[in-house]
């Protein structure tokens, strides 16, 4: 059987997609175990399909008005589910909050080292790295931008996650870009800068969505244009096919 790394060689979007959905049910089965004790639906099919709902209705009431502003009764009728189902679930909108957040947290690491291996080439890592995390903004659009747009509303311990959530992912280029460097295929440039410019170019897809679609530029398209972007900046030589 092919590994989520091997497969990313030739995984085209629709495929992903299929892919990452699955991962955020096994997410949210995860969630639904280290929960239990909390969660008062205890047939697991039944909660996980629930938890499904309430995120993803969640954010896209957030995204449309704002997390803050959205109240219960908002998602309770967005969402098809009771105010009793939705406390089944959590006891608060902080909570509920808490939730959402680390799901997403969960969902970006655990996809994004499913897709690279180690003995990967530092130029194999890279375009990986960059195709894949396009690829999982385009599925979790709304996730995404929610964790942009309300981290300035969010209170200081969430705020700092959502910080380190995206000071991981740049982390994560940066180590790459590193190894290169010690191989030979990276040019000695400023590895931390290098990484936050590429996180930029990242988020832009998922900040700025509505300008890509205008131009009717897929997701693929734009994840093989910042490849050879940054590429035609960080390569010491030319790329070997």
């Amino acid at each position: 059987m092919e590994t989520a790394a091997k497969q990313t060689e030739k995984i085209c979007f629709d495929t992903f997609r299929q892919m990452a959905l699955l991962s955020m049910e096994e997410i949210c089965r995860e969630i639904f175990h280290e929960n239990q004790q909390s969660i008062k639906i205890k047939k697991e099919p039944v909660a996980i399909r629930n938890l499904v709902n309430i995120f993803h209705t969640t954010l896209k009431l957030s995204n449309e008005k704002g997390f803050h502003t959205m109240s219960l009764r908002d998602l309770s009728s967005a969402s098809g589910l009771s105010m009793g189902a939705l406390y089944s679930y959590f006891s608060s909108k902080d909570e509920l909050l808490e939730m959402i957040q680390k799901q997403g947290r969960r969902i970006v690491g655990k996809v994004l080292f499913d897709h690279v291996r180690p003995e990967d080439s530092p130029l194999k890592k890279m375009r990986t790295l960059i195709r894949v995390h396009l690829y999982l903004t385009e599925v979790m659009q709304p996730w995404f931008y929610f964790a942009y747009m309300e981290t300035k509303n969010l209170d200081k311990m969430q705020r700092k996650r959502s910080i380190e959530s995206e000071l991981f992912t740049e982390q994560v280029f940066h180590d790459v870009l590193l190894e290169g460097q010690k191989e030979g295929v990276y040019k000695a440039i400023d590895s931390t800068l290098t990484a936050g410019v590429i996180k930029a170019l990242l988020q832009d897809w998922y900040v700025k969505r509505w300008k890509y679609s205008r131009r009717q530029i897929s997701v693929e398209a734009y994840a093989e244009f910042v490849i050879s972007f940054v590429e035609s900046a960080i390569l010491a030589k030319a790329p070997v096919a």
